[in-house]
């Protein structure tokens, strides 16, 4: 099946929201399967567990700003 640019443009669009659904219904895998994951918040890394307990890890560097398009290099 080959796309056309209309359709390609329409799915590209909503990638932003698959990503956000794929991340949540990992998150709550890893949950359900007894596992504890990794969030960023409030500028902290912090480890949550499968009884909603939370455990501070670490303070996180402040973010980059990045404008669309923008390259950076890694050093």
């Amino acid at each position: 099946m080959t796309l056309n640019e209309e359709a390609i443009n329409f799915l590209e669009e909503h990638i932003p929201e698959l990503a956000e659904v794929a991340f949540k219904q990992a998150y709550w895998a890893a949950l359900a399967s007894g596992s504890s994951v990794l969030i960023s918040e409030n500028g902290n890394l912090v480890e949550v567990f499968p009884d909603g307990k939370q455990k501070f890890i670490k303070r996180l560097p402040s973010s980059t700003r990045v404008i669309r398009g923008q390259r950076l290099k890694i050093q």
